[in-house]
């Protein structure tokens, strides 16, 4: 029981505010962003005993707000009412914030189509913060090495987004209109299904590296 108390207490010090942030970068409001932090924490307490190695803390709770930020834009565009339908935004009055926060959030769906060694790449950078410098040390992987990791792992996603989207600019590269056309990554529930699989429409497309 204290070592449950003590990794919950640790994981709020250490990880509210990197995970709040994390949150914030993939949805629209700050209000957003803090009842998926709660729910993260809530998960993150209900579940802790199922982790068995506590190393993997860190990243399990990235997992956790992933697939917290993913279902809160699967409801947000699958769970409504159809008394409620003709009420909804058109596709383009949808404020801009929130556009791209869903775009992010479909991406980060997308990396769950990747290799492990890339989406490890991609969540310890592109998602956690670090440098490729501390990915090298975290890795065992010499500087370039990590480099060339993430460099390949951006370029893979990337392939997939392009596969499975597509993505309208504005004259100044803000995006205006998004929608998936793979049936695979619809929605976050098939997403995880294909790829864990190995079904995947678009990870098929990607090599190993």
């Amino acid at each position: 029981m204290k070592e449950l108390v003590h990794t919950v207490e640790f994981a709020w010090q250490t990880l509210h505010d990197p995970l709040y942030r994390f949150i914030r970068r993939r949805v629209a409001t700050e209000e957003q962003a803090e009842d998926l932090l709660q729910e993260a924490f809530l998960k993150m307490h209900t579940q802790v005993d199922a982790l068995r190695e506590q190393d993997k803390l860190e990243s399990w709770m990235y997992q956790i707000a992933r697939n917290l930020i993913i279902d809160h834009y699967r409801k947000k565009r699958q769970d409504v009412p159809l008394e409620d339908a003709e009420e909804m935004l058109p596709l383009d009055e949808i404020p801009e914030e929130d556009m791209q926060a869903q775009l992010a959030a479909s991406v980060v769906a997308m990396i769950d189509c990747l290799p492990p060694t890339y989406q490890e790449a991609l969540l310890l950078t592109d998602m956690q913060g670090l440098s490729q410098k501390e990915l090298a040390t975290r890795l065992g992987l010499s500087f370039s090495g990590a480099k060339s990791r993430v460099q390949r792992a951006r370029e893979k996603l990337k392939q997939v987004v392009l596969d499975c989207c597509h993505v309208e600019f504005d004259r100044l590269g803000r995006v205006i209109d998004y929608y998936s056309h793979c049936a695979c990554c619809q929605t976050q529930g098939q997403v995880k299904k294909g790829c864990s699989t190995g079904q995947c429409e678009c990870a098929s497309q990607v090599a190993s590296p």
